[in-house]
C-alpha cells in the first residue's frame, strides 16, 4: 500500500475542485482538475477542458499514485464547471416558487385526467401517484420512482407529453 492509499478520505477531498499534476507509476504523469477520490480503491478522477472539444475526464488508479502535486486552487467559476459536468445538460437552477408552480401544475393536470395525486414528505414537494408511483421536484420524466415498470414507463410517457405540449 503506497503514502496515496493510506490517506484518509477528508484528506483527499482537500484535493478535490484543484489542479493538480499525478505522478503514477512507471514515470507517467497526468494532470488536471480533481472531481472525486474513491475512498475504496483511492483512485482519482480528474477532468481536463481541451480547448474546442468537450470535457475529458481521466482516471488515475490508487495502487500507481506515487505524488500528487497541487497546481492551482479552483476559483468559484472552475468549482461550477466541475459540478456541471455530470448534470444532465436539460437540468436548470428552479426557485422554489418556479418548483411550487411546476408541481401544481402537474398535479392539476393529472387530476384532471383521473389520475390520483397526492403530495408527500415533509414540505410536501413530492407528488405520489396512486400510491405506487412517486416524482421528485423539477417534476420531469426523469425524476418519477416506482418499482412497477409498467406504471413507471405510462407515467414518464404521460408526463413528457405533457411538458411537451407547455412548450
Amino acid at each position: 500500500m503506497n503514502d496515496w492509499q493510506r490517506k484518509s478520505p477528508l484528506d483527499w477531498e482537500t484535493y478535490v475542485n484543484k489542479l493538480v499534476k499525478v505522478v503514477a507509476l512507471e514515470k507517467h504523469e497526468f494532470e488536471g482538475w480533481v472531481l472525486t477520490v474513491d475512498p475504496v480503491s483511492a483512485s482519482i478522477v480528474l477532468a481536463t477542458f481541451p480547448e474546442n472539444e468537450k470535457v475529458s475526464i481521466s482516471f488515475v488508479m490508487g495502487h500507481a499514485v506515487q505524488e500528487v502535486e497541487i497546481l492551482q486552487e479552483g476559483d468559484s467559476d472552475m468549482k461550477q464547471r466541475l459540478a456541471r459536468i455530470f448534470a444532465p445538460e436539460e437540468s436548470q437552477a428552479y426557485s422554489p416558487e418556479e418548483l411550487e408552480k411546476r408541481k401544481n401544475a402537474l398535479k392539476t393536470w393529472l387530476e384532471t385526467n383521473h389520475i390520483p395525486v397526492g403530495e408527500q414528505g415533509e414540505l410536501g414537494r413530492t407528488l405520489n401517484v396512486a400510491g405506487v408511483l412517486t416524482i421528485d421536484p423539477p417534476y420531469g420524466p426523469e425524476q418519477c420512482s416506482s418499482s412497477n415498470e409498467i406504471i413507471l414507463s405510462r407515467v414518464q410517457g404521460l408526463v413528457q407529453g405533457y411538458l411537451d405540449r407547455q412548450q
